[in-house]
């Protein structure tokens, strides 16, 4: 269903379309004239218009074209002109408009084609914009039996609309899980619009998820869309989501409560389909106790949630994915792909990986720039220990969980010479999360 501002100034006609336009479901706003037009696109944002091209008043359809391809320059535009203007309407493409159509139409049938090429182009656009960064990623499992019930909760809630939360530690493949979900949803044609909440300044997040207008703020030199518009009949994965601050989280609320939303510095309210997941490394639960974390964004998003288990207890999972990561890696560094000899296949299944699937891909990629010929050795492999910091063997995975998570904040701060942003984003988790364990740990 799209959002459809009908404007013309004889009453049958704007009938006619918006009871055509009715029964492909969407959604149809109508203006008489240019002026009421105005109005409505300073009120809300719509997908398409359109528009007569002749029509008495101030401000024409050609005029209304130019002020709407500025205002709302995402929002496709079908202009009607009648017998013998057809110059004029290959004017207005030029300014921007989709195509057009000639009074008296045919029928509704030509009406409604021409509507869903114009709404189909809107999607591809956006679909680019998100996706021309991503990338391939490895499957969400090669068996291992302690993945049976994550798999088969995905599946089910996958063919539902409901909102999952993603509960695991860092590097444990929650986006993968959320890209799995959309992938096997009724929503998989649509975009599926990731946003790491730890990842971006707090500055900027309101601005990346909810778009801006501009001259919002300085910098600010033309109207953008957020993540949300980018979403719009698909997925938004807002990943750490325990990292969002209190103003946004109320903000979020707002969205999920009522569908609808404001970009920054706008005044014109935006209505998004989206389905929701979210994902953290934190303990929502103890946020919410704390006042960290409002409880009641927390129960809308934890309709569905489902935890992801830690590497290290996917023990049948680590030779095939770290065969799978290797390819990929090696394809990435320019070499042929390697192969692990036998004290690397004992070392991967022995460590630890307290940082996950990323710490596993961190190594293999140090390993496959310093390994020489075809084959990975496991002396080029480098893996955390708990205590000595050094390349080490099967005895890697002596030490609690906690020994191994402050060796590798100690070891990721020495790395990057203690810049606490840099540490984090090495690590893989949010710049508040760091300083509190910094803090819990005591390190300097």
């Amino acid at each position: 269903m799209a959002s459809i501002l009908i404007v013309d100034d004889e009453d049958g006609i704007r009938e006619f379309l918006a009871d055509a336009l009715a029964t492909d479901g969407h959604d149809t706003t109508e203006a008489a004239d240019g002026l009421e037009a105005v109005r409505q696109l300073n009120d809300r944002a719509f997908d398409l218009m359109i528009t007569d091209l002749r029509m008495p008043g101030a401000l024409d359809g050609v005029d209304l074209l130019r002020r709407a391809r500025s205002d709302q320059p995402e929002m496709e535009v079908i202009v009607l002109t009648a017998h013998g203007t057809v110059d004029t309407a290959v004017e207005a493409m030029k300014q921007g408009a989709f195509d057009y159509l000639q009074k008296p139409l045919a029928g509704p049938g030509q009406l409604r084609l021409l509507v869903s090429r114009a709404l189909e182009r809107r999607r591809l656009l956006a679909r680019q914009e998100v996706e021309r960064t991503s990338r391939s990623t490895p499957p969400l499992t090669y068996g291992d039996p302690v993945m049976e019930p994550v798999v088969r909760a995905l599946e089910r809630v996958a063919a539902t609309s409901s909102t999952v939360l993603l509960l695991g530690e860092s590097g444990t493949g929650k986006e993968l899980a959320a890209r799995t979900i959309h992938e096997r949803s009724p929503r998989s044609a649509g975009p599926f619009v990731p946003i790491n909440c730890a990842a971006i300044s707090e500055t900027l997040m309101e601005s990346e998820i909810f778009g801006h207008e501009k001259g919002a703020f300085t910098g600010a030199t033309q109207d953008r869309r957020g993540r949300l518009e980018l979403a719009d009949g698909g997925t938004l994965f807002l990943d750490e989501i325990g990292e969002l601050k209190p103003e946004l989280q109320a903000k979020l609320l707002r969205v999920l409560q009522e569908r609808r939303f404001e970009r920054v510095g706008g005044t014109r309210t935006i209505e998004v389909d989206v389905r929701w997941i979210a994902a953290t490394n934190r303990d929502l639960d103890a946020m919410v106790e704390e006042g960290t974390f409002r409880e009641d964004l927390y129960h809308r998003l934890a309709v569905f949630p489902i935890a992801l288990p830690p590497l290290r207890e996917r023990r049948r999972d680590l030779l095939p994915l770290a065969e799978t990561l290797l390819a990929r890696v090696s394809a990435e560094v320019g070499r042929p792909v390697l192969h692990f000899d036998e004290l690397a296949r004992e070392r991967i299944l022995q460590a630890p990986w307290p940082g996950n699937v990323r710490e596993l891909a961190n190594a293999l990629e140090r390993a496959t720039i310093l390994a020489e010929g075809e084959t990975l050795r496991g002396e080029d492999l480098r893996i955390s220990t708990p205590r000595g910091g050094g390349p080490v063997g099967p005895a890697a995975t002596e030490g609690t969980m906690e020994d191994i998570e402050q060796e590798a904040i100690r070891r990721a701060l020495d790395q990057v010479g203690g810049n606490r942003r840099r540490a984090a984003k090495k690590l893989g988790i949010g710049e508040r999360t760091l300083y509190e364990k910094i803090k819990k740990y005591g390190l300097s």
